[in-house]
């Protein structure tokens, strides 16, 4: 990084136009241009920084040429980039887009607009503002993108429609403050997440889309950077990820249990017999595993400042204490263990001779599922403790 520039910098420009950069020969002089003449237009007090990780076709050099600032980026990665370059920016405010020219860097007044008027992050959307034919690949334009913002629209009540746009806007204190720690492509989505939970306003200017100024193979992945925003995006909603599925799957397994009890339920021509109740039981076991995941995830993120304190309820966490957790998983195990001497007992009555085998049979099913339930959730009891090490 520069070495006259660090993370207290006084602050003696508006805005600074940030691109991360890794050989963009064919492009970055066009940003740059493009840029400083917005700036200019504009009467904004600004610079230009190219965060150059680690290019070997001559782009620093361009950069530099055409009168940008360059910062050199050791750790790799698009998030590594644009966190460095934040690091050192001298505006207050930051615009950050990517060097391969598809974005209008002559055209970011909307962007400072509503920086002004106390918004912290703006971002760019793409489908509102226009997409050239061939700027974006069909399967990220009709797949990809709207599916990943519908999740972050789902899981973080985000009112973002292009989440993934890379020319975006944001007040630098305030993204600083948010400690983003990605160094990939999710980056894009951590910023956008940790401001949700944060509670910071977000806003959409609409933006276009060019065809990248570039013939080399863009640096993004489909497949493997879509999933990485995916995984991202469900590691930081345990509700989604562990909480919403156990509760449906305990929902299932206890009212199909309930009801196969007794004996065989018929629908129809469709027999519901042991081999459903057995289902319904390793459902109910899944889905209590599932939330017992949920509890300590949540605690770990808490703990580690990735998430949030609970706003609703925020004592149920507090009150699941080791010892109350093995109070209750011992009890659910012994009425397990009881209805297994049971079994052992009514199988005793008759000599050990042939039994009622769908009535036996569902007696032990259900019993073998406490007790298997009673030790997960001791295991879970005393890894939470341990997770909670840290903290007390």
């Amino acid at each position: 990084m520069d070495p006259d520039v660090s993370a207290n910098t006084v602050i003696s420009v508006e805005v600074t136009v940030l691109m991360p950069c890794l050989n963009e020969a064919e492009s970055v002089g066009a940003c740059i241009v493009k840029a400083y003449r917005f700036l200019a237009a504009a009467g904004i007090s600004g610079e230009v920084l190219i965060a150059d990780n680690g290019s070997t076709d001559g782009s620093r050099q361009i950069a530099e040429k055409f009168g940008a600032r360059v910062v050199s980026i050791a750790n790799t990665g698009y998030g590594a980039a644009l966190n460095g370059g934040i690091e050192v920016a001298r505006g207050r405010y930051v615009i950050m887009g990517d060097a391969d020219d598809s974005y209008d860097f002559s055209a970011l007044m909307p962007f400072v607009e509503r920086l002004r008027s106390g918004v912290d992050i703006v971002m760019g959307n793409r489908f509102k503002g226009g997409i050239a034919p061939g700027a974006m690949p069909t399967l990220h334009k009709y797949l990809g993108n709207p599916v990943l913002s519908f999740v972050g629209r789902l899981f973080f009540h985000l009112d973002v429609g292009d989440f993934h746009c890379g020319l975006r806007g944001f007040d630098r204190d305030r993204v600083r403050a948010l400690n983003l720690r990605t160094t990939g492509m999710e980056f894009a989505s951590e910023m956008l997440v940790r401001a949700a939970l944060a509670d910071y306003r977000i806003e959409e200017v609409p933006t276009t889309l060019q065809r990248a100024g570039r013939s080399r193979r863009p640096h993004l992945r489909t497949w493997r950077d879509g999933w990485r925003h995916l995984s991202f995006l469900l590691l930081y909603s345990p509700r989604w990820l562990f909480l919403y599925p156990g509760l449906f799957l305990l929902a299932f397994g206890l009212f199909t249990a309930f009801v196969l009890l007794p004996g065989v339920v018929k629908v129809g021509n469709v027999g519901f017999d042991i081999h459903t109740f057995t289902v319904a039981c390793i459902a109910v076991l899944v889905g209590i595993q599932a939330l017992s995941f949920g509890v300590v995830a949540r605690r770990f993120a808490i703990i580690n400042r990735l998430l949030p304190p609970p706003r609703a309820f925020p004592s149920i966490l507090a009150a699941l204490t080791l010892e109350r957790v093995l109070l209750a998983a011992a009890i659910i195990a012994l009425c397990g263990v009881a209805g297994v001497i049971a079994c052992v007992v009514q199988w005793a009555s008759t000599n050990f001779g042939p039994l009622e085998y769908s009535e036996m049979l569902r007696i032990l099913i259900l019993s073998l599922t406490a007790i298997a339930i009673g030790i997960q959730l001791a295991l879970t009891g005393f890894l939470s403790a341990i997770v909670e090490i840290s903290m007390r």
